[in-house]
């Protein structure tokens, strides 16, 4: 019992030391416009072993923390689905593997040319620092809605591909080792086929498993049994690949994917975000501690001049590749920053080549303290390249995020035609507005005319939190979004339950596709000013203003029963008798407004 008591004492102690340091750091660091991840690194070189010594072990913490990046790769596989990543398949099978080993190997040439290695070494110091960080570059292509950009996706395209790409490392490794063979121990063949098994297994488990499991858990209505299900699914899946020594990260990406379609995806992202962002910041916080402050003095300028390198080298092959596949100059080169940086999988892939005999302690360390430093350049190079984003397609437009808007009465998502007549009406009504759109370019005319306008995906729960949704009365969503569907709204609407929603629909089908979302008063673009045509033109031939008007209120009687009619059975034609010279035989299939 008294050993139990010391365990669970040294275990809160360390958490409110760890969460201690992050807080003041990251406060401090935000305050300076730095970000958070640089604050978390500094935080564990602080209380780490080489400073002021307040927390020991820090690869447990290490590998607890990983569980962040789990995390991570599963809320990013629901935001994917399995026919978007069929779109992307070209930028993941191609892009990717091109980019991991020109940088791969460009290392490694600059490793066997300057250093006393074996090309044996080289190589395997080489190869992993063609790999980036997800965790840094993935949270904030999410957080500022431009995970959906042409440099976002390919971006994330490469990312995925180096998870992938930690089998086929791992077995170069294997095939180089000097130590001598596990009894037992899979081939590289082997493994590959392994990882194909595990992913068929995972999918078929995704559609026949969690997702009657989620209907089960729907029907119950528990929030915390939604929580289980999700962590469920991620550690789950995210075993299996351990187990097979894959990517531990692969699995539970590919579990996103499996629950990408399902209706209960906002929940399952937002109950796991936060899960996500504490052990993320503990994970950069334990890399910290990591650094080996020794190695660093003793060959400072070395590593500082193999970080500079492998940030350059990394930049100028990754914009090469942007131009190569379509990107232009500013795209290619925000990209080329993004993904400059040393990866976290690099120190998995240094410990496998310690363990294989192919580099010593000292090599690990010291390869390790240049992933780390340069990681540690990365927040300033979001932030430059943040400015050359604001910069694409327009030279002043200023891209703020909605969190420094004062809070608002209204928020309005999209800033177009529809949003700007809603949004004079709403100040005429003496209200205030935050205005939110995600195209730089209408950004730009509207603040020709005056209007600041913030920059951000406004269809994300996290970026409408950052709005001042919470103490809002009412969202309206007034942007020309086809894809905007009853899932997202219904999220949004469980998340902020005091905010009044609205949602402008293109089309009478949209308009079907949303009214799953209750409480949602939905306006078809055009409906209303096509009424208001047809009623101004009969009035100016000369119809009694009675029948016009009874003309009208017919149509809309009808009109409304007939939505009622096709929402009940799924069917467009369904309901035809309803409209004027419509018969439940005519080929009613018309895409009506």
């Amino acid at each position: 019992m008294d050993e139990g008591h010391h365990f669970l004492t040294d275990i809160l102690t360390t958490g409110a030391l760890l969460l201690g340091a992050a807080l003041v750091a990251v406060l401090v660091f935000r305050k300076l416009g730095l970000g958070a991840v640089l604050g978390y690194l500094v935080a564990g070189i602080i209380i780490g072993p080489d400073v002021l010594g307040l927390s020991g072990e820090p690869e447990t913490i290490l590998s607890f923390a990983e569980i962040g990046i789990i995390l991570l790769l599963f809320l990013v596989g629901l935001e994917l689905s399995p026919s978007r990543l069929w779109v992307m398949r070209r930028d993941i099978l191609l892009f990717g593997p091109l980019q991991v080993a020109l940088c791969g190997l460009a290392m490694f040439a600059i490793i066997y040319a300057v250093l006393p290695f074996s090309w044996e070494a080289a190589l395997v110091l080489g190869l992993p620092l063609g790999l980036s960080s997800t965790a840094q570059v993935l949270p904030l292509l999410q957080s500022r809605g431009r995970l959906k950009t042409d440099y976002g996706e390919k971006s994330f395209a490469i990312l995925l591909f180096q998870d992938i790409s930690i089998v086929p490392l791992l077995t170069i490794v294997a095939a180089l080792s000097r130590a001598p063979a596990q009894e037992g121990a899979p081939s590289g063949l082997v493994l590959a086929i392994y990882a194909i098994l595990a992913i068929g297994g995972l999918i078929l488990a995704g559609r026949y498993v969690l997702s009657p499991l989620l209907r089960l858990v729907g029907r119950v209505s528990e929030r915390e049994l939604f929580i289980v299900t999700g962590l469920f699914a991620v550690c789950a899946s995210a075993a299996l690949m351990q187990s097979i020594g894959v990517s531990a990260a692969l699995g539970a990406f590919v579990a996103g994917v499996m629950l990408a379609e399902s209706p209960y995806r906002h929940e399952l992202e937002a109950d796991i975000d936060p899960f996500r962002s504490i052990l993320l910041g503990l994970f950069f916080l334990a890399v910290g501690m990591m650094l080996d402050l020794d190695v660093i003095a003793a060959q400072p300028l070395l590593i500082v001049g193999l970080a500079a390198g492998l940030v350059l080298v990394k930049t100028a092959v990754v914009f090469s590749l942007g131009r190569l596949f379509g990107l232009n100059n500013s795209a290619s080169i925000i990209m080329a920053l993004l993904l400059s940086q040393g990866g976290e999988f690099g120190f998995v892939l240094f410990t496998a080549s310690q363990n294989a005999l192919l580099i010593e302690p000292e090599a690990a360390s010291l390869f390790g303290a240049v992933i780390t430093l340069s990681m540690a350049t990365t927040p300033f190079l979001m932030i430059l390249a943040g400015r050359l984003a604001a910069r694409r397609r327009t030279s002043d437009v200023a891209l703020d995020d909605p969190e420094l808007a004062a809070q608002a009465n209204i928020i309005i998502v999209g800033h177009g035609r529809f949003g700007q007549t809603v949004g004079q009406i709403m100040q005429a009504a003496g209200l205030s507005i935050t205005l939110i759109d995600i195209k730089p370019e209408q950004i730009d005319v509207s603040g020709e005319f005056g209007r600041k306008v913030f920059y951000g995906d406004g269809t994300r729960i996290d970026l409408l939190r950052r709005a001042g949704a919470d103490e809002s009365c009412a969202i309206l969503f007034c942007m020309d979004d086809r894809d905007l569907d009853a899932d997202g709204l219904v999220a949004v609407r469980e998340t902020f339950p005091n905010a009044k929603l609205f949602v402008r629909a293109y089309d009478r089908r949209q308009m079907l596709e949303l009214m799953p979302a209750e409480n949602l008063k939905i306006t078809r673009e055009v409906f209303e000013s096509s009424v208001q045509m047809a009623e101004d033109a009969l009035r100016s031939i000369n119809v009694d203003p009675s029948v016009a008007e009874q003309a009208v209120t017919e149509f809309r009687r009808r009109d409304l029963a007939r939505l009622k009619a096709q929402f009940k059975t799924g069917n467009m034609r369904a309901g035809s008798r309803h409209s004027f010279g419509g018969k439940e035989s005519d080929d009613f299939a018309m895409d009506e407004g």
